[in-house]
């Protein structure tokens, strides 16, 4: 009923935008404590933001996202590499986490010889493809289903990640700079890689070459929170020198 009511509340959001905390008891029939705290749910999953008097949908949210079939035949090539150079990095027994993006959906091909390797994902590309290796144990984030950026979002998602412990964690980004750091399209999908960045296992942010000078929508983390990043291509000597700086180790598939 309350999971029910909440999707509701999140349609009722996308076609109205603002909407009142006593038309929310209305039309549900229930007290506006209930109603308070299905929609601190929704702004924990950051979908919602409070106003006086009730909710409003997240500018953010209602900007449309690039379709992920757009972006997936985007630098196919590039992508390969770097995925094939990140998962030589992996070793048997590991516990590691693949996020969602159109460059990370390649890393699970190139894992598929490993042994004993544990995947926590909530990219359903993964997911999808991970049917196929059957000595992968691959374990679902769960979550609400995303469709445009095809993963799963959410509190669930947080909550999975907080309970794992990472040897490696594997992240994707639409754009980096130095200024910006690692940013993404998704806000929702920020919430999730901010809570991957907070973890203690080594951060892998696997990104081509065309993503370098790039600021997307939202940051969710400085670049020296990154261990790792993992390029095709040599980028100028101002990142070079910056990664070197900070302690961050670059790595070139050429």
């Amino acid at each position: 009923m309350k999971i029910e009511r909440i999707h509701q509340i999140h349609k009722l959001l996308k076609e109205k935008k603002r909407i009142s905390l006593d038309e929310l008891c209305a039309i549900f029939g229930v007290s506006k404590n209930t109603i308070r705290r299905d929609i601190s749910e929704l702004e924990e999953d950051g979908i919602i933001r409070k106003v006086y008097g009730g909710i409003v949908l997240k500018e953010a949210e209602i900007k449309s996202l690039e379709s992920f079939s757009a972006r997936e035949i985007r630098n196919i090539a590039e992508k390969q590499k770097i995925c094939a150079k990140a998962a030589a990095l992996v070793n048997d027994g590991e516990v590691i986490y693949i996020d969602s993006g159109t460059t990370t959906m390649h890393l699970l091909p190139h894992l598929a010889e490993k042994q004993f390797l544990t995947i926590v994902t909530a990219s359903v590309y993964v997911l999808d493809l991970a049917t196929r290796y059957t000595n992968l144990n691959v374990i679902a984030t769960g979550g609400n289903l995303q469709a445009p950026i095809k993963a799963f979002v959410g509190a669930a998602v947080k909550e999975c990640i907080r309970n794992f412990n990472f040897s490696k964690i594997f992240l994707a980004s639409t754009g980096i700079s130095i200024e910006h750091g690692a940013t993404n399209a998704s806000p929702l999908e920020c919430e999730i890689k901010k809570e991957l960045v907070k973890k203690s296992g080594a951060k892998f942010l696997l990104v081509d070459n065309s993503k370098f000078d790039v600021a997307s929508l939202m940051t969710y983390s400085d670049l020296t929170d990154i261990d790792n990043v993992v390029t095709d291509k040599t980028p100028s000597e101002q990142y070079v020198n910056y990664f070197k700086e900070n302690g961050i180790n670059l790595i070139v598939t050429t």
